[in-house]
């Protein structure tokens, strides 16, 4: 049996390898190593692939934050809305722009923030929302534009882990991650759903006034040579790289639904087990699977995580702090109290292996080894 990797970015390569050294190496032949064809080329593809009317890339996912709230004119000390459960980029960008971030709850069971926990944050200083799918599927994203029309807010989508999911509405609309709010933002990181061999961002939009905004900001402030209308930054997305995503970006299906069966298999293994509770779908969205995560209630999880390391299978805790709790942002205003569901998933989250090599071997392996521990501490209980 191969080892198994938390992601398997090699052996996706190999079954690839053909189509990225050509791609990689038509860059290197041309010379365009920044502003090349092949960047142009990606963004038309995604914006093909999303359905969408803009993309616009960048050089990271985080950048890709920044830009999109650059393009808002907000103003020192307006509110933006973020859950308290989330990678810390979705706040560090607020902080460094001089605005303010406002952690609210998520759910207990998608992990998500919710609409009703987000009007319950809602101040008149409040200019905007980031709603973050985390793990792979969609936020209940019908009811936030709902709210965010309500109260005149923006709404800037962190996709950076459900590039691919889709998100169906009420009336049967089907819109893609990232592009049901004003401005959608991604990253494409190698362990990304879809991952470059570096780093690279993008940001997605129908609205043609954001996109060119966001194209000038990225851009130096400026929409023509040395003449800067605004102030900008230097955030682009390398010609490799897009040659690499433009490769990748054909087989983003077939990788959903590796990932989707892995899932299921985990989901046959663990769905009857006792204190263990699996990823829960949200009933309107599909699920691409950037992790699996468990929640464990009644299975000390630093045993389960102890037990997995020794077995060769590697897993991960996303996340093990809340952002209110990170030394970055602590503030008297937030208390442990107001976040019983944030403060319970730092305690209880476990990540299994996620990625699209992962074998029938590999998941019997890994499957067993979780039961055989849950078996044994219960026997002992």
């Amino acid at each position: 049996m191969e080892k198994v990797q938390m992601v398997d970015l090699k052996g996706q390569y190999l079954k690839i390898k053909q189509d990225i050294d050509a791609a990689i190496q038509n860059c290197i032949n041309d010379g365009y190593f920044i502003n090349g064809p092949e960047v142009k080329l990606f963004q038309e593809n995604l914006a093909q692939y999303l359905n969408v009317n803009h993309v616009v890339t960048c050089g990271n996912g985080t950048d890709a934050l920044q830009i999109a709230m650059m393009a808002l004119d907000l103003q020192s000390g307006d509110e933006i809305i973020v859950p308290a459960f989330t990678y810390v980029a979705t706040a560090e960008v607020i902080a460094l722009l001089g605005l303010t971030p406002v952690m609210v709850e998520v759910d207990p069971d998608t992990f998500n923030i919710t609409a009703d926990l987000i009007e319950k944050a809602i101040t008149p200083k409040t200019r905007a929302v980031v709603p973050v799918h985390l793990f792979g599927q969609c936020c209940d994203m019908e009811p936030i534009m709902q709210l965010a029309e309500k109260y005149q807010l923006y709404v800037i989508e962190d996709t950076a882990q459900a590039l691919g999911a889709q998100y169906t509405f009420s009336n049967g609309i089907v819109k893609s991650a990232g592009t049901i709010g004003h401005i959608g933002c991604t990253s494409f990181f190698p362990s990304k759903n879809l991952g470059c061999y570096g780093d690279g961002g993008a940001l997605m939009t129908n609205d043609e006034t954001f996109a060119k905004k966001l194209q000038k900001i990225a851009n130096h402030g400026q929409s023509k040579k040395y003449y800067h209308e605004v102030v900008g930054v230097n955030s682009r997305l390398d010609t490799i790289q897009a040659a690499v995503l433009n490769v990748k970006l054909a087989k983003l299906d077939e990788y959903a639904k590796s990932r989707n069966y892995a899932a299921y298999r985990y989901d046959e293994a663990f769905s009857k087990i006792e204190g263990v509770q699996i990823p829960k779908r949200q009933p309107n969205s599909t699920h691409v699977f950037h992790q699996y995560t468990l929640k464990l209630s009644e299975v000390h999880r630093n045993g389960l995580k102890k037990h997995l390391e020794e077995q060769g299978i590697p897993s991960m805790i996303y996340y093990p702090l809340p952002l209110y709790k990170q030394e970055a942002f602590r503030s008297e205003k937030y208390h442990e109290r107001d976040f019983p569901v944030s403060e319970a998933l730092c305690a209880q989250v476990l990540s299994l292996p996620m990625h699209t090599e992962l074998d029938e071997v590999q998941l019997d392996f890994i499957t067993n080894s979780v039961i055989s521990y849950v078996s044994s501490i219960k026997q002992y209980a």
